[in-house]
């Protein structure tokens, strides 16, 4: 090897010394002196921060601990199946019909071609009110006078507009005003408007014998939805709205944002529609995918349920404004055209020319989720629940916040329900962990019967009381 060799392997052997030498420093700044470190080492707890250490993102993000307030939201379970299903016979298949209506005095009228029969939700009972006479005529709207219930309008196909006493069982009086059928009536206190096919818009009222207040004109079709009323001396419409593609038969005022109306397209238009009453604008469009017949809004929540035709022939209940669809209700067979609401704003019936109607638990009671009593704990403070009993199972909705700073993470509750007649022990008793979110809603098997249920008020509401001390375990 000559000197240029061994020249260049010197230099290879320095510059590996170099390296070591580096290495070495590096490793003994980096690890403390320690060969065998890890960078990552899960065995062991991570080292304690050096004495006077400071973490100034935990002060910043920890100062307002305590002091927001806390947004609980509970639960609602929306039953999928209908809580009552009822025959309709002879129901027409009218989409601009409006021959369903739930009044003040919890009794829902139901119009069947040329008879009109009342049932009474809270007994159960069905009266038949009226028939028309003439064979060629039928009823082809009904509406219950606002707060009280005690007076129903009639539309019928031979343009008459009649109001009729229910407790006396009695036509009141007959008004015309229309030279054909009237398909939609609605109320604003003592004024009657009714919608008919020959496009005008009639306010009666019915106080007086000079019933006829005013005639709107615009329309060029079927006035198939009325929901103005008043005495209005208005006689051409102030905004028309024209972006809908097919026909408007639902309809429907927003009860918690004024001037704020939804309405729902036909079959070649399928939208819900939002506008701004006072200036016509239009607020938002959601494309359902199917035809509009009928919509409601919630009386206590910010949601809106609308029904449709074809092909799903499906309730939606959307969550208002962003229109997320929250439930979809399925069961009739054909389009559900006719929809109304429980005085207490909990209840939904549908109709449909499937010759039947639905009940259906779908919007929240008085209170966001529904009426409530109060649940008492042995050695803790009141707590506020819902109890429902039917005939296959025991629904309880428990909010499970605040149960106490000493209680752990995942309690287990004992619950015992009071007052029960006659029922095996077992079948009184449930065991279930309070799991977040905050709140539940569960579903509990229970073979007691309703009746013997002492307890149970009007409203299917159970008082809890009398509970052991809750066992709890960490989970």
């Amino acid at each position: 090897m000559g000197e240029d060799g061994m020249e260049k392997v010197s230099k290879q052997e320095a510059s590996m010394v170099q390296k070591k030498e580096y290495h070495q420093a590096l490793e003994a700044q980096l690890l403390d002196g320690e060969k065998e470190h890890r960078v990552l080492a899960f065995r062991n707890k991570a080292p304690l921060p050096k004495e006077g250490f400071q973490n100034h993102l935990q002060v910043l993000y920890t100062q307002n601990k305590g002091t927001a307030p806390s947004s609980l939201r509970s639960y609602r379970h929306i039953p999928s199946a209908p809580e009552r299903i009822l025959d309709a016979p002879d129901l027409l298949d009218d989409y601009y019909l409006n021959i369903m209506d739930w009044g003040a005095s919890n009794v829902l009228a139901i119009a069947l071609t040329q008879t009109l029969y009342l049932w009474n939700a809270a007994t159960g009972d069905i009266t038949e009110l009226m028939s028309v006479p003439d064979a060629d005529d039928y009823i082809t709207s009904v509406s219950w006078i606002q707060d009280t219930g005690s007076h129903l309008a009639i539309g019928t196909a031979s343009a008459q507009t009649q109001l009729w006493d229910v407790a006396a069982q009695k036509q009141v009086r007959s008004m015309n005003g229309h030279s054909a059928r009237v398909s939609a009536l609605a109320w604003k206190r003592h004024i009657l408007s009714s919608g008919s096919r020959d496009a005008t818009i009639v306010h009666h009222d019915v106080r007086v014998q000079n019933h006829h207040v005013a005639t709107l004109l615009g329309h060029e079709q079927e006035a198939s939805t009325s929901g103005i009323g008043g005495r209005s001396q208005t006689f051409s419409p102030r905004h028309r709205l024209a972006e809908h593609q097919a026909a408007v038969k639902a309809l429907a005022w927003c009860p918690f944002e004024r001037n704020v109306l939804a309405t729902g397209g036909g079959t070649a238009d399928r939208c819900i529609k939002f506008w701004n009453g006072a200036n016509g604008a239009l607020l938002n469009s959601i494309d359902t995918g199917s035809q509009v017949c009928s919509l409601l809004w919630s009386k206590h929540e910010k949601e809106l349920l609308s029904s449709h035709g074809f092909s799903e022939n499906q309730l939606c209940l959307w969550k208002y404004p962003s229109m997320v669809k929250l439930k979809e209700l399925t069961g009739h067979t054909s389009r559900v055209l006719h929809l109304a609401q429980s005085p207490d704003g909990a209840s939904v019936v549908s109709a449909a020319p499937d010759e039947t109607i639905r009940f259906w638990n779908v919007f929240a009671g008085a209170g966001g989720e529904r009426r409530r009593k109060d649940l008492l704990w042995e050695g803790w403070e009141s707590r506020s629940c819902l109890g429902r009993c039917t005939s296959d199972r025991y629904e309880l909705y428990v909010p499970c916040h605040g149960l106490g700073d000493a209680s752990p993470r995942f309690p287990s509750v004992r619950l015992v329900a009071a007052k029960v007649s006659t029922a095996p022990p077992h079948a009184t008793e449930c065991c279930f962990p309070l799991l977040p979110p905050l709140s539940i809603s569960l579903l509990l098997p229970c073979h007691i019967p309703p009746h013997t249920l002492s307890s149970v008020p009007s409203e299917d509401c159970i008082l809890m009381h009398e509970l052991p001390p809750p066992k709890t375990h960490v989970v």
